[in-house]
């Protein structure tokens, strides 16, 4: 791949929404792709915090019946929204497979590094999807990462910090926009 290839797949990378999804089965094949890019993402130190659970068949949906508790149970009951209920019954349903974003902090590093490693990961992830034309969003719902405990045992040391839906979709996608780099950059040169 030359850097024009490059530069091209991380400005067509993009979320895809739930919604946007067919019901196209993402392979193991095409897993193993996407986990084995974030397996290359760099760490201080090589600790390699990130950890990912996929979620498929009966195991995603007893993750839809459990965001739904945990938004009812954390939302006061004149603030419940069946809509929103919708929404997250609909985001699973329609997910080909859901992964949990955890990372477990060992106390080499910061919290903040093991993170930002965790994070490299998702990205390398992410763009393997697009690559793959397999759309995918990162979503972190408070109540339910913080008490993803309750949904599926975790490491000593693990933590959940988001969701990351995942399915194949038809359309094209939109381009998108940025800023120019040049409002973002500043050379120190004295």
């Amino acid at each position: 791949m030359n850097p024009a290839e490059l530069l091209d797949l991380i400005q067509k990378r993009r979320s895809v929404f739930p919604p946007q999804y067919n019901q196209e089965e993402i392979t193991k094949e095409e897993l193993n792709q996407i986990f084995e890019a974030a397996n290359w993402a760099p760490s201080h130190k090589k600790t390699e915090p990130w950890r990912f659970v996929v979620l498929e068949g009966p195991a995603k949906d007893r993750f839809r019946e459990y965001v739904k508790r945990i938004y009812v149970q954390g939302t006061p009951p004149e603030d419940l929204s069946d809509r929103k209920i919708n929404a997250l019954i609909e985001k699973c349903d329609k997910s080909n497979k859901i992964i949990l974003i955890n990372f477990v902090n060992e106390y080499k590093n910061p919290e903040w590094e093991e993170l930002a490693a965790t994070s490299m990961a998702v990205q390398n992830m992410w763009l393997m999807a697009s690559a793959l034309k397999i759309g995918a969003y990162w979503s972190s719902p408070l109540n339910v990462i913080a008490n993803v405990d309750e949904f599926t045992p975790m490491e000593e040391g693990e933590k959940c910090v988001g969701i990351f839906y995942m399915g194949k979709y038809d359309n094209e996608l939109p381009a998108a926009v940025r800023k120019p780099i040049e409002e973002k950059v500043r050379f120190l040169e004295y």
